[in-house]
């Protein structure tokens, strides 16, 4: 219990930090819907003019983005990026910071097993992600009530928003997962802003061909939001491989770090 305290008052600047960038962005955005809304044609010509591959890119769809759920789907892809920072750069660092820290030793000699040392540690992580979502939702939703020209389906929106959370556990697992393979690591964020751009531009180019099955090399596109908004449902075969990557990676995790060497950095 007192890693798993110490652990969230350690996450808790960082984490009210990307609840404040990512609401921030939602109001930024959705700032500017009222005004397009009125000009609705004008702005449905304007982003028909892009090529198909743009808009596949940023996530547009011609047919809703005039809708506030249309539009929040263009909008969203940045907040999954911020999220998915935020959840890798969490999980590349709750098991390496003893080592940058010089505090694994402390740690280390404690009568807790490495096994616990990690639950609490991802606990705390999922703690953190589990209140950026929930804060992020309730401002979100308060955002896009204030601004909305008509309503709209709010079961549609807790779907899209709920996302965020899928795509954060996914990084989230991944970010430990590549963690436990560093003996000596004295910086998270060019190894988070590395896989988590790499996925996101890989994502990008799928988005501009037509292949599914391509779709699963990137978490970002696991989640369509076209498909959510005309199906209320998620696909589940890509619920599924998410899934996967997230058990099989922190099960990994356990395994590995409990048998690696643990080194202060000197």
């Amino acid at each position: 219990m007192n890693m798993y305290l110490h652990e969230l008052k350690s996450l808790k600047k960082s984490t009210i930090m990307w609840i404040c960038a990512m609401i921030a962005l939602v109001i930024i955005y959705f700032s500017l819907y009222t005004s397009l809304a009125k000009d609705a044609a004008d702005f449905k010509k304007l982003l028909g003019a892009y090529p198909a591959s743009v808009r596949a890119m940023l996530g547009i769809s011609l047919d809703n983005i005039t809708s506030i759920l249309g539009f929040y789907s263009m909008v969203f892809s940045f907040i999954t990026l911020c999220g998915a920072i935020q959840a890798m750069n969490i999980g590349v660092s709750i098991l390496s910071k003893e080592s940058r820290e010089r505090t694994a030793d402390f740690l280390l000699v404690k009568p807790v097993s490495r096994a616990a040392i990690v639950s609490s540690k991802l606990l705390a992580a999922l703690t953190m992600l589990l209140v950026t979502n929930v804060i992020y939702y309730a401002g979100a939703s308060m955002v896009a009530n204030i601004v909305k020209t008509s309503d709209y389906n709010n079961k549609l929106f807790f779907m899209i928003s709920l996302t965020l959370l899928f795509i954060q556990l996914i990084f989230l697992a991944i970010g430990v997962f590549v963690s436990v393979f560093f003996t000596k690591l004295k910086s998270v964020l060019p190894i988070s802003l590395g896989v988590v751009f790499g996925f996101y531009i890989i994502g990008a180019l799928i988005a501009t061909g037509k292949s599914d099955g391509a779709r699963f090399i990137s978490p970002f596109k696991y989640f369509d939001i076209t498909y959510i908004i005309k199906n209320a449902s998620y696909e589940v075969s890509y619920l599924i491989a998410g899934a996967v990557i997230v058990i099989a990676a922190i099960v990994a995790s356990y395994i590995i770090y409990t048998k690696k060497d643990i080194h202060a950095v000197s």
